[in-house]
C-alpha cells in the first residue's frame, strides 16, 4: 500500500469502525471485537507511515477545495506523527481496559460510547496529520462535538451541567479566539498553509505578532490554560476510560499539539524568538504549572486530582512551545508521549480502584495496595513518570524542558519548573504511600480484589510503557530533532 493511501486511511478506517460498532449494537462481543480491530488496523497504519517518514516519503491527500485556496488536506511531517502514534497506540490499550471497565460497571449506552471513541479518534488523526490551519480547525471542531457525548455519558445533571462547561468552554475559545486568529493570519499571508519557519514573517509589526499569537495561545482552549481550564476538571464526571481519551490519548494532546504546530509552522521560532511582546505569555504558563500543582494538593477526590495534575502538566508543553528555541521545542514535543503514558496509567489506576473498591477519594485508601498490590505499583510508576524521575520516560522531556530555559536565558521559569516537580511529589506519591505503609482500617479491604483482567492488562502495558520510555527513548527523539533541524 503506498503512503499516499495510507494517509487517508487513517481517517477513514475510525469513521468505518464507528459505523460498524453502530450497526453491531445489540451484539456486544461483535461490537467490541470491531473495536480493538479498528484500533489496532489504525496503528498498524500509522506505523506504516513511519517508514515511511524514514524512507524520505512526505505524501499529501486533498480530500476537497472548499475555496480557493483552502483545502481539506492531510500530510505527513514529523510532529503529527509522533501525535498519531502515541494516540493510535493507546486507542488500543484504552480500548481494552474499557471493555474490562465499562461490563464491571455496567454501564449503559455502551453501543455509543465506542462509536463516539471511534469518531473522536479520526477526528485525532485529522488534527495530527492536517496540512494547514483550516482543516486543523475544521478536525479540532469535531473532536470536541464527538467528545461531548462521552462526557454527558451517565446522563446525570451533573454531567450534563459539566457537558455545558465543555462544550461552552471550548467552543467559545475556539470560535471567539481561535477563529479570529485564523481569519487574522489569512488576511496577512493569503494562506493557512503549515510550512517550516512558518508563514508570518513580514507580514506585520511586532506587537501585531504578539497579539495575534495570544489568540492562539488562548483560542486553543484545549490546552487548559488558565483561565481558560475549568472544563478538564468538570469533564472527570464522564466514565474513567472517557477521562483517559481526554487526559493521554486525544482532547488534551490535541490542544498542546495544536500550539506546537501554530508555533513552529504558523509564526516560526525565529520570529517568536525574537519578539518581546510573547514573553509575558511565558508567565502565564509558569502561573498555571504552579496553581494547577498546588489546588491538585487541595483536591482528596482522586479524579479531580489528577486533573488539576494534567492543567499543570500541560503547562509544561505550552511553556516549551513559548521558549521557542530547539530545546524546549524538544521538551515540549517529548513531553506529549512523556505524559500520555504516565498520565493514562494513573487514570487506569483510579478506574481500576473503583471498580474494585466502589473508592473515590484518596482518604478511603489506606492499606490498599495490600488488596491490590499491582494496580498501585503502577500507580507508582506512573507517579515518577509524572514527577519526571528515573527509570521513567518523564524524565527526559522535563530535562529537555530545563535545558530550553537556560537556553533562554529565562532562570525563573528554570525554577518553576522545579518547585513544580516537587510539588509533584507532594500532591502524587503519598498516594501509594498510603496504600503501601499505612495499615487498612478493620474491615475496610476485606474481600477487595484486583480489577478485572483487561483493565490489569491496560494497566501493566502502559506502566511497561512509562520505564520502556527511559531506556528507549530515541525513535521519538529522532522524530522530535527532526522538527527542529531542518
Amino acid at each position: 500500500m503506498s503512503a499516499h493511501n495510507t494517509l487517508w486511511l487513517t481517517i477513514a478506517v475510525p469513521l468505518a469502525g464507528a459505523v460498524l460498532i453502530a450497526m453491531l449494537g445489540r451484539r456486544p462481543n461483535p461490537r467490541e471485537a470491531v473495536t480493538l480491530v479498528t484500533s489496532g488496523a489504525l496503528f498498524a497504519l500509522v506505523v506504516r507511515l513511519w517508514f515511511a517518514l524514514q524512507a524520505g516519503e512526505r505524501p499529501s491527500v486533498v480530500l476537497v477545495e472548499t475555496l480557493p485556496g483552502l483545502p481539506l488536506a492531510f500530510n505527513l511531517e514529523p510532529l503529527g506523527l509522533l501525535f498519531a502514534s502515541v494516540a493510535s497506540l493507546l486507542w488500543i490499550v484504552t480500548s481494552i481496559y474499557a471493555i474490562g471497565y465499562m461490563r464491571a460497571h455496567h454501564e449503559k449506552h455502551q453501543t455509543r460510547f465506542y462509536c463516539a471513541f471511534a469518531i473522536a479518534l479520526a477526528s485525532t488523526m485529522g488534527v495530527a496529520f492536517a496540512a494547514n490551519m483550516f482543516t486543523l480547525f475544521v478536525c479540532y471542531e469535531v473532536l470536541t462535538l464527538s467528545t461531548y457525548p462521552l462526557v454527558t455519558h451517565s446522563g446525570t445533571q451533573e454531567a450534563r451541567r459539566a457537558g455545558r462547561i465543555y462544550l461552552g468552554l471550548l467552543l467559545g475559545t475556539s470560535i471567539g479566539l481561535q477563529l479570529l486568529a485564523i481569519v487574522w493570519t489569512w488576511t496577512l499571508t493569503g494562506t493557512l498553509d503549515f510550512r517550516h519557519g512558518g508563514i508570518l514573517a513580514g507580514t506585520a509589526s511586532p506587537a501585531t505578532i504578539g497579539v495575534l499569537y495570544a489568540l492562539y495561545v488562548f483560542g486553543i482552549g484545549k490546552a487548559a490554560l488558565m483561565p481558560f481550564h475549568r472544563w478538564l476538571p468538570a469533564a472527570m464526571v464522564a466514565p474513567t476510560p472517557v477521562s483517559a481519551l481526554l487526559h493521554a490519548v486525544a482532547v488534551v494532546k490535541a490542544g498542546v499539539f495544536t500550539i506546537l504546530k501554530v508555533s513552529v509552522f504558523v509564526f516560526g521560532l525565529d520570529l517568536l524568538a525574537g519578539n518581546s511582546v510573547t514573553d509575558w505569555l511565558l508567565y502565564v504558563a509558569g502561573a498555571t504549572i504552579l496553581i494547577a500543582s498546588l489546588v491538585a494538593m487541595r483536591q482528596d477526590n482522586l479524579k479531580a486530582r489528577l486533573a488539576y495534575s494534567t492543567i499543570s502538566q500541560l503547562g509544561y508543553v505550552v511553556l516549551g512551545a513559548l521558549l521557542a528555541n530547539s530545546l524546549g521545542i524538544l521538551g515540549s514535543t517529548l513531553h506529549i508521549a512523556m505524559h500520555a503514558f504516565g498520565k493514562i496509567t494513573l487514570f487506569f489506576c483510579a478506574g481500576a480502584i473503583l471498580v474494585a473498591t466502589r473508592k473515590t477519594e484518596i482518604s478511603q485508601m489506606h492499606g490498599l495496595g495490600h488488596a491490590m498490590p499491582i494496580t498501585m505499583t503502577a500507580f507508582l510508576i506512573g507517579s515518577l513518570s509524572i514527577i519526571g524521575l528515573p527509570p521513567t520516560g518523564g524524565m527526559w522531556s522535563k530535562w529537555y524542558l530545563a535545558l530550553g530555559t537556560v537556553d533562554a536565558g529565562q532562570f525563573v521559569l528554570l525554577a518553576v519548573l522545579m518547585v513544580s516537580s516537587l510539588l509533584n511529589i507532594a500532591y502524587l506519591l503519598p498516594i501509594p504511600v498510603r496504600a503501601f505503609l499505612q495499615k487498612p482500617e478493620r474491615g475496610k479491604i476485606k474481600g477487595i480484589q484486583e480489577a478485572p483482567l483487561p483493565c490489569l492488562a491496560a494497566i501493566l502495558f502502559t506502566s511497561f510503557g512509562c520505564v520502556a520510555l527511559f531506556f528507549y527513548p530515541d525513535p521519538l527523539y529522532r522524530l522530535a530533532q527532526l522538527l527542529v533541524t531542518r
